[in-house]
């Protein structure tokens, strides 16, 4: 399936059968302190460096209603942040997932993304469009 915007991608987890979580890990690029010279040229043209995530958060879709709202609630804990990595966790059996359950998945995604593998999560700008890293 492919997710053409953010509010698809909320149409799409309102109409699961079963209960979902969206979790949403925040991140900017950064450029590591060993960056050549080149790289350094090539980040402060604004391409390059390394997406940190900085914070997370996970909502049920009925939480959340648009875009800027999520983009406010982030603003509230003052880090900028340039993508958002939005991945959907399924519940079971007409039950949602658990908290131990979205906590460890929210720590796998933090942990892909800092080792560059974001295949799996839907990258948003600040402006709600998807991003296409690569």
């Amino acid at each position: 399936m492919t997710i053409a915007s953010f509010d698809e991608l909320m149409r799409e987890a309102r109409q699961q059968t079963e209960p979902q979580r969206l979790l949403f890990v925040f991140s900017r690029a950064e450029l590591p302190e060993d960056a050549s010279p080149v790289q350094r040229a090539h980040f402060d043209a604004g391409l390059g460096g390394a997406l940190t995530p900085l914070m997370y958060v996970d909502k049920a879709p009925h939480e959340l209603d648009t875009f800027p709202a999520l983009v406010e609630e982030a603003r509230q804990f003052g880090r900028e942040w340039a993508v958002v990595f939005v991945a959907a966790l399924a519940g079971r059996g007409g039950l949602a997932p658990t908290s131990e359950e979205v906590e460890a998945s929210l720590l796998r995604m933090v942990e892909s993304i800092k080792a560059g593998r974001v295949a799996s999560f839907i990258p948003f700008d600040r402006q709600g469009q998807p991003v296409l890293l690569g």
